[in-house]
């Protein structure tokens, strides 16, 4: 799959503004603040439904403008299919070949991208938080049901978690809803997890012999799901259930005592090894870096495979970040049949035949010039 056209209106700093694109290489070109990033974020955006940089989605409509509007060209397997989404103060509304559709989760999926940014880099070292984002984020493309069990999930744990906070420091609680929420907690909990799992399986399938060739042949790679709560991949759900049930009853009086849900795939993590070292803890700069971008290579495999069409990537502002070997190896990657968007404030470093072959879009206070 690949994008055709952009249109823009009153997004971030662009007032109007439609671009054709490239099914190959399309490179941005741009001192910083000059808009290019708020580009790639906006492909982004078209693709998701949310943005990677804020969650706040007002801060996405131009300043004094009263709504934005992206709507995209993509052109699959099975045909074209234009895709529009409005922003405004009060929320957003998607189209699929100009139907309106009810549901968000109905809309993500027709377009799949895999964002390669500068932050990407702290996936490894960063804080679960991220890892788990992460985690949420890819599986959802390939996954609408995904995105409906996790949207279910995160509403049973607000509910849990309010009961929790209005009979905070209490050491007893007697109440019939709270065991209510409970039991639907477990069910929607161990359906996240589930799919996280297998999720992991299909990830690292991809990512290890990615990895092998980036290091030369030196590094394995093992990516693991940690859940906090001690469920295996092995287990049965019955299993999961039972094991969640056990660990929540026992947690109760320290739940009481913060006010909060303590276990759950909310508080779950990723853990990489290479050579069974982990890689957060012990692992060099050089190997962190190279862990990131075998992950971000294995997304657009694994995404291929489950969907039959190669991603968009989009690469922001992160070869500048790369030594050359690593910049080479992904470049070498992508030729082909990945449509592919590149930021950066120059080409000079770039010599690669990838980008010299590219669309080059030209980008100066809101303003793209194509040469």
């Amino acid at each position: 799959m690949y994008i055709e056209r952009l249109e823009l209106k009153d997004y971030r700093n662009y007032d109007s503004i439609q671009l054709d694109f490239s099914s190959k290489i399309n490179v941005l070109i741009g001192e910083n603040a000059q808009g290019k990033t708020n580009l790639m974020e906006s492909l982004y955006v078209l693709s998701m439904a949310k943005s990677h940089r804020t969650a706040n989605d007002k801060e996405l409509i131009r300043w004094e403008a009263d709504y934005g509007k992206i709507k995209g060209g993509i052109q699959k397997k099975y045909g074209h299919i234009p895709l529009e989404l409005t922003l405004s103060k009060k929320g957003k509304k998607a189209k699929v070949n100009h139907l309106e559709q009810t549901k968000l989760s109905n809309y993500i999926g027709q377009l799949n991208v895999v964002m390669f940014a500068p932050e990407d880099l702290y996936l490894v070292k960063g804080s679960p938080q991220v890892r788990r984002r992460f985690l949420d984020m890819e599986i959802g493309q390939i996954s609408p049901v995904y995105l409906h069990d996790l949207l279910h999930f995160q509403k049973v744990l607000k509910q849990r978690n309010h009961i929790l906070k209005q009979h905070q420091g209490k050491s007893l609680l007697n109440d019939v809803m709270f065991d209510v929420y409970t039991e639907q907690y477990i069910d929607s909990a161990v359906k996240v997890i589930q799919k996280r799992f297998q999720f992991m399986d299909l990830l690292q399938k991809w990512a290890e012999p990615i990895h092998f060739g980036i290091s030369r042949g030196l590094e394995k790679l093992t990516v693991s799901y940690n859940s906090a709560s001690g469920i295996k991949a092995n287990w049965s759900e019955i299993e999961m259930k039972d094991h969640l049930e056990k660990k929540l009853f026992e947690n109760l009086k320290r739940e009481l005592d913060r006010g909060v849900t303590l276990t759950g795939p909310h508080r779950d993590d990723l853990q990489f090894f290479v050579n069974d070292y982990d890689v957060q803890t012990y692992g060099s700069q050089g190997q962190q870096r190279t862990t990131a971008l075998s992950l971000k290579l294995a997304e657009i495999e694994l995404i291929k495979q489950e969907v039959g069409e190669a991603p968009v990537l989009l690469l922001d502002d992160v070869l500048s970040e790369l030594d050359d070997y690593r910049q080479s190896h992904l470049l070498n990657t992508i030729q082909g049949d990945v449509q592919t968007f590149v930021t950066t404030t120059s080409v000079d470093g770039l010599a690669h035949e990838t980008i010299q072959r590219a669309q080059m879009f030209h980008v100066e206070q809101g303003a793209v010039v194509v040469r």
